[in-house]
């Protein structure tokens, strides 16, 4: 049952699918239709599971689960992992690969392999202050307060001196 993201519950769990590529917004779309279709049959053993989606900065989809009304099991998990990367075949564009770092560089969002963020770190190309993307966030209080962050306050701290 699609329901709009922010009326979910504060508790409501969060995935994060970061592209490696901004969409267009042709493909944001139609990554939206497929999304409202997909979350309007997304079912746990027979029961609708009430959900809701954004797409930010044309570059991460945020899928959201309000499990006070009925938990995700490992099927619908799978369900909605599948179709996650039907949409990654569909648009060649990858939203799975967990290491890989995001972040702002004024208005532009960077996309670069771990390795290459803690090389940028080093040679003090990025900083404690600059602006990371914690995808590791699992429910909408968290998204809301910690997603978007100084790196001094994310996991990406410990490539920060």
């Amino acid at each position: 049952m699609l329901v709009d993201f922010d009326t979910l519950p504060e508790e409501s769990r969060v995935w994060i699918y970061q592209a490696n590529r901004s969409l267009t917004e042709d493909e944001i779309g139609e990554i939206t239709s497929k999304l409202e279709t997909f979350i309007e049959a997304w079912t746990a053993h027979g029961k609708d599971l009430q959900a809701g989606f954004k797409i930010v900065y044309k570059r991460f989809i945020i899928l959201a689960l309000n499990q006070n009304l009925n938990m995700a099991t490992g099927c619908s998990i799978d369900a909605s992992v599948h179709f996650i990367q039907e949409l990654e075949k569909e648009y060649n564009v990858d939203l799975m690969d967990k290491m890989n770092v995001s972040f702002k560089q004024g208005e532009f969002i960077a996309y670069k392999p771990l390795t290459d963020f803690k090389t940028m770190a080093k040679n003090k190309s990025v900083s404690k202050n600059t602006i990371v993307f914690n995808n590791l966030v699992t429910n909408i209080a968290e998204f809301k307060e910690n997603w978007e962050v100084p790196a001094s306050e994310s996991w990406h701290s410990r490539f920060i001196k």
